[in-house]
């Protein structure tokens, strides 16, 4: 069964009114043994499954790319969401000046980094740390 045609079958079960023994809806207590909560509970539960499967990932992401850029500093190599690389010469409050050839430095918006590359410690080779999750 796909995935729609379910939502459908359970969504039509919680809305579909109980009906009174002689088969009719119009008796205002038959119409009121509906499952009103039932509609609430799939509602919540869709609700849950936005933020949960859509939402919140995005925060969490966006979060980590803040984190990473607002860690830039002089001397990591980088590259720009425009593929420019080039190594941080220095650093302002928004933006950052980037040495891309000898005698050629630009200013760029910090929000424009993409990776960030820094010299690991531990050994010769390095550490590329990726702004977008």
């Amino acid at each position: 069964m796909s995935l729609p045609s379910l939502f459908a079958t359970i969504f039509a079960q919680a809305v579909t009114p109980a009906v009174a023994a002689t088969g009719t809806a119009t008796d205002a207590s038959a119409q009121s043994q509906g499952m009103p909560g039932g509609i609430l509970f799939y509602v919540v539960l869709m609700g849950g499954m936005v933020y949960f499967g859509i939402l919140r990932p995005q925060q969490q992401a966006k979060k980590k790319t803040e984190e990473t850029v607002k860690g830039a500093k002089t001397g990591d190599k980088i590259v720009t969401l425009g593929g420019i690389h080039g190594v941080i010469t220095n650093v302002k409050d928004t933006t950052v000046i980037l040495k891309i050839a000898d005698n050629v430095k630009i200013e760029i918006e910090k929000s424009s980094i993409d990776k960030i590359t820094r010299p690991d410690t531990s050994s010769s080779s390095e550490k590329p740390v990726t702004a977008k999750a």
